[in-house]
């Protein structure tokens, strides 16, 4: 059956002349983005197949899980950018979660839309700014929109970029300006869409969850040896 057929609770019985109408039957659709945990960008392999998660990324996405595990609403699906670090956060979310299990979406994947840095966009290949742009418009039409039936909630877990992106189209803003916030890792940013179909941002790079040493951005850099401790 699907997760929107079920009917809405009423305490008062609906005038005749309602009962005559159809029901538009849109509910609020809740969405909590989720950032991936740290990483091995060391890994020179395709990030579909390495650039796993390190052992501080499988512990943020445990306590993210029990978060959501928590969650008041129940959670009704959770989608998942295929790179591996999205991949193998998703799946421990998930595994909190009974009955659910991560459903791949390739249009999470991570890319770098356009940007007012000209840095940034110096580094890209031509097209591939505009290219990640229609994947994300495509996300956004997808997902922030209302919920069919009832009010629903949903995950998803993806990139940094990505969730940028979406915040500043979901705001109304200009989305070249994804690039002036930062999201750590396993961070929850909550956007719902109204029946109406605008959106209200409730929580944006939340990690109120994750311990202080836990809160990352990237790999953590290796320990530097301090050569001028006496032995």
């Amino acid at each position: 059956a699907s997760l929107f057929n079920a009917k809405p609770a009423t305490s008062v019985a609906p005038p005749p002349a309602a009962v005559a109408q159809p029901v538009a039957g849109k509910g609020l659709r809740t969405l909590i983005l989720v950032r991936h945990g740290v990483y091995d960008e060391s890994d020179a392999r395709d990030a579909e197949i390495g650039k796993a998660l390190l052992p501080e990324g499988r512990e943020q996405a445990r306590l993210t899980g029990a978060r959501l595990a928590a969650w008041p609403a129940r959670i009704d699906a959770v989608h998942a950018s295929p790179m591996t670090r999205a991949r193998e956060t998703a799946e421990i979310i998930a595994g909190t979660l009974p009955g659910r299990s991560p459903e791949p979406d390739r249009d999470l994947r991570e890319c770098t839309p356009p940007t007012y840095r000209e840095d940034v966009m110096a580094d890209l290949a031509p097209g591939e700014a505009d290219s990640c742009a229609m994947q994300l418009e495509r996300t956004f039409a997808r997902y922030f929109r209302p919920s069919p039936a009832r009010d629903s909630t949903e995950v998803l877990v993806c990139h940094g970029n990505v969730i940028r992106w979406l915040l500043t189209r979901a705001m109304g803003a200009d989305p070249k300006l994804w690039l002036t916030m930062s999201l750590a890792n396993c961070s929850l940013t909550v956007i719902e869409v109204k029946p109406n179909g605008g959106c209200r941002i409730t929580a944006v790079g939340d990690r109120g969850h994750l311990p202080v040493a836990l809160q990352t951005w990237s790999m953590p850099k290796p320990a530097v040896a301090d050569s001028t401790r006496k032995r």
